[in-house]
């Protein structure tokens, strides 16, 4: 299986929510809720709400299965700031790796409220209750657009989603890339982009930024997971 940077094209995600024991959180109680106290002092905005953590997942015949299973973000993100203790279950979400008319890719700066201020992602976010339909399947392709439009107030009408996907899989975290066309020069998305979340009544990005080759990545604010996408995007992955 591929590495925690290897890009993989894949046909499919096949998840569905299921029954798991997740023990992190019942055995490291204390210590989340101490975490939790100093992370909402910091950050009042943070919400303890509902969200889905990978337990399994493999990729059979070019369609990758998938359980998850719910948990509250307070102890997801103290897992995550823990450095990932515990039995081995993965973040696994979906983003939508925006590319404009030119060629550029639109990145997202995460806002200061924000549990990950500062950092620089596509839209996206940990798949929750809303992303599940009502024969628990897992709509990480819906999830896609809602995040896109969340973020960006760009509507599933103003963008072109591709068929399949692109993953890089590693031991804590998974992430499915789904290309997404807008028909805009860069700097002229990023104008609409700006403008639509200056309205939007929870902004969780402070700006968008332009990606035209790897001279524009920041290593310090973007996940490696990301500059591996974007490497490969430009035809200088392995």
């Amino acid at each position: 299986m591929s590495s925690s940077s290897e890009v993989v094209a894949i046909e499919g995600i096949d998840a569905v929510v299921e029954p798991y024991d997740w023990v992190f959180p019942r055995e490291n109680e204390a210590d989340i809720d101490a975490f939790w106290r100093a992370e909402i002092e910091a950050k009042p905005a943070l919400y303890d709400g509902e969200v889905l953590i990978q337990h399994r997942g493999a990729l059979e015949g070019g369609i990758f299965r998938a359980g998850y299973s719910f948990t509250r973000y307070k102890p997801f993100l103290a897992w995550h700031r823990m450095g990932f203790p515990g039995a081995p279950v993965r973040n696994g979400f979906a983003v939508a790796a925006l590319r404009t008319r030119d060629g550029a890719y639109l990145l997202g700066e995460m806002a200061a409220h924000t549990a990950n201020a500062g950092k620089i992602y596509f839209p996206a976010g940990t798949p929750d209750r809303g992303d599940v339909l009502p024969d628990g399947t897992v709509d990480l392709a819906g999830s896609v657009l809602r995040e896109l439009e969340e973020e960006t107030g760009l509507r599933a009408a103003e963008v072109r989603v591709e068929q399949g996907w692109k993953m890089v899989l590693g031991a804590v975290r998974v992430t499915f890339f789904r290309p997404v066309l807008i028909d805009l020069e860069a700097e002229d998305a990023r104008r609409l982009m700006l403008a639509r979340m200056a309205q939007l009544p929870e902004q969780e990005l402070s700006d968008i930024r332009i990606i035209r080759s790897p001279r524009d990545f920041d290593p310090a604010r973007m996940p490696v997971f990301l500059t591996s996408y974007l490497a490969w995007a430009f035809g200088e992955g392995s």
